[in-house]
C-alpha cells in the first residue's frame, strides 16, 4: 500500500478521536492521559499527544506508537485489517490492495459481511422471511431498528447459504472457519449452522461482522428427537470469542460515556428494544456470565455498571460470579428491579417510561443484597441469622475500598444484632483464593510488561534527554568526547537537538521519529525538580561514563586471559596498558 495513502488518513484523523472512541480521555496539561488499556492499573500512565499524534503508556506494558500501531493493539489486529478500519474512519478509499494485506482475518470479514447481506435479504424479500418479520412486529421491533441492527434471517435449506458463498468466490474450508458450516459426523456432509432462525449480527468495536447469533422461529423437534435450542451462537473463531465480546458495544459505546454508565442486560432483544426507546447506553452479556476481558474494555467506558437481569444472589448462578468480579475489581454496581415475569424487552414495548423510571431508582447492590436476604430468611432467629451471614460475608470480603467494606460490616452488624469485632473476625477466616474463577479471572485482568527491560543506562539517558529538552542550556555540559559514551541513538538526539533544537520529526524514517517523539512526549508530562536540575543532569552523565568505563574494563579484562592462552603477550601487555587508562579516569570521576 503506497505511503501516501497511510499519510493521508494520518492527515484526515486526529489520533484523540480515533482513541477516544476506545478509552475515556482526559486533558492533562496540552495532551490527554487515561488509564491504559492494555494492562490494569489505579492511576493513569497512557498519554496521547495530538501535536506528535502518537500515544505511549508509561506504565508497565511500555506500549506506544501512532494511530495504525493503536488500532492493531486495541483491536487485535494485523496492519492490513487496522488500515482498512482507519481507511474507513477517515472516509479513503483502498483503491488498488496490495496482495500482502489480504490476510486471512479479512477474507473471514468478507465472508461474514456477505452472510450477513444474504440474512437480511431472506428476511425482506423471501417468502419464509415474512414470518420471521412478522414475529419482530409482533415483539414491537420497528423497521429501521431491523435495519440499523441488520437483522436477518436463515432460511429452512441445508446449504442455503453456504452454496451462496462458494458462488461468491469462498472455499468451503474458509465457510468453515467463519463458524457458518458444520459437518455431520455420521455422514460426513456440510450443512449450515444457522438455519430457520432468526439472525442477530455480532459486531466488533468497529461494528465489522464477526458472528452471529440465531433465535429458532419455531421450536421443533431434530429428526432424532431431540429438541433444537432456542439460540445458537456462532462458535470461536479467528474473529469471534464470546468471552471477549459484548453485544451491542459498537453503537452503544459513545452513549456509555456520555452516561458515564452502562446497562448490562442479557438478551439481544433486551438491548434491541431498550435501544429503541432511547436507552442507547445498553449492551447484552449474551447470557453468560461477565468475563475478565469484558470487563477489561468496559472499564473503558465507565466504572458504573446497572445490571437489568434477574439476579440470583444467594445462589451460585453465572450472572452472580460475573456481578462477584465486577464488585471485586472495582466497579460501582446498581441494580435495576425487573417485574415479576417480565424482561426489559417486554417493558420497553408495554411501558418504556416505567422501564426508565426503574433505572434511574435502580438500587445499589449494598441495598439489593440486604433487602433480598430479608425478603428470604428471618433475622430474628439463629438460622435466619447464619444463612444472612453466609451470604453477604463473602460479598463483604470481596469489596476492595476499606471504608465501604466498614459500612457494610457496620450494617450487618446491626442486621443481626452481633459485634461488628465478631463479623470481622468471619472474615478473616474467608480465603478468596478458594474461589477458582475469581482467582483466575483476576489475574487475567493484568497484562503483563514487555519483555523488553531498559537498562540502567537507558533510563539514566532517558532522564537526561528530558532534561536537557526542559532545559537546552544543559547541553553544554556535553562535551564532544562524551558523546562515545552514548547509545547511538541517543548520541544522535542530543547531537540533532544541540544543533537545531526543538526539531521536527516528520520527514524522519519510522523508526528514529517514534523514538524522538517518545523522548518530547515524556519531556512534555514528566515533573522536574528546577532546583536540582542540572545537578540532576551532570550526574547522569557521570553515571553513565562509569557505566560504560566499568564494562570496558570489563571488556577487556576478558581478552586479556584470552591473549595470554593464545601465548599472545604483545596483545595482552597493549590491553593491560589500556585497562590501566580506563580505570585512572574511572577513578577520577569516581573521584570528582
Amino acid at each position: 500500500m503506497a505511503d501516501s495513502v497511510i499519510e493521508e488518513i494520518k492527515n484526515r484523523l486526529d489520533i484523540v478521536d480515533v482513541v477516544r472512541e476506545y478509552v475515556k480521555l482526559e486533558k492533562a496539561g496540552a495532551n490527554y492521559r487515561a488509564l491504559c488499556p492494555f494492562h490494569s492499573e489505579k492511576k493513569p500512565s497512557f498519554f496521547v499527544s495530538p501535536t506528535r499524534q502518537i500515544w505511549h503508556c508509561f506504565g508497565a506494558c511500555n506500549e506506544g506508537g501512532d494511530i495504525f500501531k493503536f488500532i492493531m493493539k486495541i483491536e487485535g489486529v494485523e496492519f492490513g485489517d487496522a488500515l482498512r478500519i482507519l481507511a474507513q474512519k477517515a472516509g479513503v478509499e483502498l483503491k488498488k490492495e496490495d496482495p500482502r494485506l489480504k490476510t486471512e482475518r479479512q477474507r473471514l470479514y468478507s465472508i461474514l459481511e456477505i452472510a450477513c447481506c444474504f440474512f437480511e435479504v431472506q428476511l425482506q424479500k423471501s417468502s419464509a422471511g415474512k414470518e420471521a418479520k412478522n414475529y419482530l412486529k409482533k415483539r414491537g421491533v420497528r423497521e429501521e431498528t431491523i435495519k440499523k441492527w441488520r437483522l436477518g434471517y436463515a432460511p429452512d435449506t441445508w446449504q442455503g447459504l453456504s452454496k451462496f458463498l462458494i458462488s461468491k468466490g469462498y472455499k468451503r474450508e474458509e465457510i468453515k472457519k467463519a463458524g457458518l458450516l458444520l459437518e455431520s459426523e455420521k455422514t460426513g456432509n456440510y450443512y449450515d449452522r444457522f438455519r430457520r432462525r432468526i439472525i442477530f449480527p455480532i459486531s466488533n468495536l468497529s461494528s465489522q461482522i464477526i458472528g452471529f447469533g440465531g433465535r429458532i422461529l419455531k421450536e421443533t423437534l431434530r429428526p432424532d428427537n431431540q429438541e433444537e435450542a432456542k439460540y445458537i451462537n456462532s462458535p470461536s473463531t479467528l474473529l469471534y470469542d464470546k468471552s471477549k465480546t459484548i453485544f451491542g458495544l459498537d453503537k452503544a459505546g459513545r452513549a456509555i460515556r456520555e452516561a458515564d454508565a452502562c446497562i448490562l442486560v442479557e438478551g439481544y432483544m433486551d438491548a434491541i428494544m431498550m435501544s429503541q426507546e432511547g436507552i442507547e447506553n445498553v449492551v447484552a452479556t449474551s447470557g453468560t456470565s461477565l468475563t475478565p476481558y469484558q470487563l477489561r474494555i468496559l472499564k473503558r467506558y465507565t466504572n458504573n455498571l446497572l445490571t437489568a437481569f434477574d439476579m440470583d444472589l444467594a445462589g451460585n448462578s453465572a450472572t452472580k460470579r460475573g456481578i462477584d468480579l465486577a464488585q471485586s475489581l472495582g466497579f460501582n454496581i446498581k441494580i435495576v428491579i425487573m417485574p415479576e415475569g417480565k424482561d426489559p424487552a417486554d417493558l420497553a414495548l408495554e411501558n418504556p417510561e416505567l422501564l426508565k423510571a426503574l433505572i434511574r431508582d435502580a438500587k445499589t447492590i449494598h441495598d439489593f443484597y440486604f433487602q433480598d436476604v430479608l425478603s428470604k430468611f428471618d433475622k430474628n432467629t439463629l438460622e435466619g441469622k447464619k444463612e444472612i451471614s453466609n451470604i453477604l460475608l463473602p460479598v463483604i470480603k470481596r469489596i476492595p475500598n476499606k471504608v465501604e467494606q466498614g459500612i457494610w460490616i457496620k450494617d450487618l452488624s446491626e442486621l443481626i444484632e452481633v459485634r461488628e469485632e465478631d463479623i470481622r473476625e468471619e472474615l478473616e477466616k474467608i480465603s478468596l483464593a478458594e474461589d477458582s474463577y475469581l482467582t483466575l479471572a483476576k489475574e487475567e485482568m493484568v497484562v503483563p510488561a514487555k519483555n523488553e527491560k531498559k537498562t540502567r543506562k537507558d533510563i539514566l539517558q532517558e532522564h537526561m534527554a528530558v532534561l536537557a529538552i526542559k532545559h537546552p542550556v544543559f547541553l553544554n555540559f556535553l562535551k564532544t568526547e562524551d558523546f562515545s559514551y552514548l547509545s547511538p541513538k541517543f548520541s544522535e538526539f542530543f547531537s540533532l537537538y544541540k544543533q537545531k533544537g526543538d526539531f521536527d520529526t516528520s520527514s524522519f524514517p519510522e523508526e528514529k521519529k517514534s523514538f524522538f517523539d517518545y523522548l518530547f512526549l515524556k519531556a512534555e508530562i514528566e515533573q522536574v525538580n528546577k532546583k536540582e536540575a542540572e545537578e540532576d543532569f551532570k550526574n547522569c552523565l557521570r553515571e553513565i561514563k562509569k557505566i560504560e568505563l566499568r564494562q570496558k574494563i570489563n571488556e577487556m579484562t576478558q581478552e586479556i586471559k584470552k591473549a595470554e592462552n593464545q601465548n599472545d603477550f604483545e596483545r595482552a601487555k597493549e590491553l593491560v596498558q589500556k585497562v590501566q587508562q580506563h580505570s585512572e579516569l574511572l577513578h577520577k570521576i569516581e573521584s570528582a
